[in-house]
C-alpha cells in the first residue's frame, strides 16, 4: 500500500510541478479547436459588404444582438440609434479580433477577461432577447450536461479563466514580448 501511495504522490507533485505550463497550452488548443471557428463563423453573419463592412453590420448582426428593439421598429433597422450601431460593430470586432488574440496568445488575459464579458453579454441577450429558456437554458447540479447556455457556457469561461489566471504559456506571443520587454529597476 506504501509503494501505490508513493507512486500517486510522486505522479501528483509531477502533474503540479507541469501545471503551469501545461494548463495554458491546453486551455488555448481547447478554446481554438472548440469556440475559435464558431466565433468568427459568428462574427462573419454579422459584416456587412466590402472591406469595411465591420462598419456598416448587416441586419442580421442587429436581430441577433438588439432582437427586440429590431421588432420594435418593424425590422428596419435604419430607425436604430448610433448606440446600436456602436454595439452591433464593437460585438463584431470583439468577435474578431478576441479570438485571434487567444490564438496567438498576444494580451491573452485581457483578451480571455473580454471573451468571458462577451459570453455573459451573449447568454444574456439569449435569455432576455430571444427568449432561450427550458432544456436549452438548463439548470447547474442536474444530471444533464447538455445544456446550451448554463452548462456549455460554463464550460467555455472556465478555459477562459485558466486564461486569465495563468496567462498564455511558454508558446505564445505574449512569452516572446515578454522576454524583449526592458527589465524595471524596482
Amino acid at each position: 500500500m506504501n509503494a501505490l501511495l508513493s507512486l500517486h504522490d510522486r505522479a501528483a507533485r509531477t502533474a503540479t510541478r507541469l501545471a503551469p505550463e501545461a494548463l495554458p497550452l491546453i486551455a488555448r488548443f481547447s478554446f481554438a479547436a472548440v469556440l475559435l471557428v464558431y466565433f468568427w463563423n459568428s462574427a462573419r453573419t454579422k459584416l456587412g459588404e466590402g472591406p469595411f463592412g465591420f462598419l456598416s453590420p448587416s441586419d442580421g448582426a442587429y436581430i441577433q444582438i438588439f432582437p427586440k428593439a429590431v421588432e420594435a421598429v418593424g425590422y428596419d433597422v435604419s430607425q436604430l440609434t448610433v448606440f446600436h450601431w456602436a454595439v452591433v460593430t464593437a460585438g463584431t470586432l470583439a468577435e474578431l479580433i478576441l479570438p485571434a488574440l487567444l490564438l496567438l496568445g498576444l494580451f491573452t488575459r485581457l483578451a480571455s477577461l473580454g471573451m468571458i464579458g462577451f459570453i455573459l453579454v451573449q447568454s444574456l441577450t439569449d435569455i432576455w432577447g430571444h427568449g432561450v429558456g427550458g432544456d436549452d437554458l438548463g439548470r447547474w447540479f442536474d444530471a444533464a450536461s447538455g445544456a446550451l447556455i448554463l452548462d456549455q457556457r460554463l464550460m467555455w469561461v472556465t478555459v477562459l479563466l485558466i486564461l486569465a489566471f495563468h496567462g498564455a504559456g511558454r508558446f505564445s506571443l505574449d512569452s516572446l514580448l515578454a522576454g524583449r520587454r526592458i527589465p524595471q529597476i524596482p
